[in-house]
């Protein structure tokens, strides 16, 4: 089966492909369609900005198309910056900018008021197919950043059992208890009981 990954973001799709391997499927990206520009994310919520990428992606292609999106949503901000998590710092910032602009917001916040969780819904569209999953994780936000690993909120989001940052954490360690790798586990269970 082939599917197109709906990201322009490397490191997420480094990431999909990681927990993916094992699977019999064709991976491609959108590196593979040029043609396919920056998809407009102008849903309320995850889950409808994951279908709006694999929808379009869908289309333009006529291939199975792959799409997630993600979102930090921190208690004491309301559950901010959630589907703005990539662009919480303004447009083009980088996850240093996000990081940077996170901690600033939160530097008064006492350290038992730092809850957050991670959350990432994933859509895969196909011919008359539409599915969609989602995966969570429970944590905080971390004073300042720790760890060298991962991309984005990793070093700041602190997962209390396993007592470290997913920055932390080797990739193999986070994709089994990450927000994606648990979206992804639920797609993949959804998919085998079509």
């Amino acid at each position: 089966m082939k599917i197109v990954l709906a990201t322009h973001n490397e490191d997420k799709r480094t990431e999909m492909v990681a927990i993916l391997s094992e699977l019999p499927l064709q991976l491609l990206s959108l590196e593979d369609f040029p043609e396919i520009g920056e998809i407009i994310e102008n849903g309320g919520s995850l889950r409808e900005n994951a279908l709006i990428k694999a929808r379009t992606v869908h289309l333009l292609t006529g291939l199975y198309a792959w799409a997630d999106d993600t979102g930090l949503e921190v208690d004491a901000l309301d559950g901010k910056p959630g589907v703005y998590s990539a662009r919480y710092a303004g447009e083009n910032c980088s996850y240093a900018d996000n990081v940077r602009k996170l901690l600033q917001d939160m530097e008064n916040i006492p350290e038992n008021m730092r809850s957050a969780n991670f959350k990432t819904a994933i859509a895969l569209v196909g011919e008359n197919m539409e599915l969609v999953s989602e995966g969570v994780v429970k944590g905080k936000i971390t004073i300042k950043p720790k760890g060298v690993g991962g991309f984005g909120y990793d070093p700041v989001f602190y997962v209390l059992d396993k007592n470290k940052t997913y920055s932390e954490m080797k990739m193999t360690e986070k994709n089994q208890i990450s927000h994606r790798g648990k979206a992804i586990q639920n797609m993949i269970k959804l998919l085998q009981s079509q």
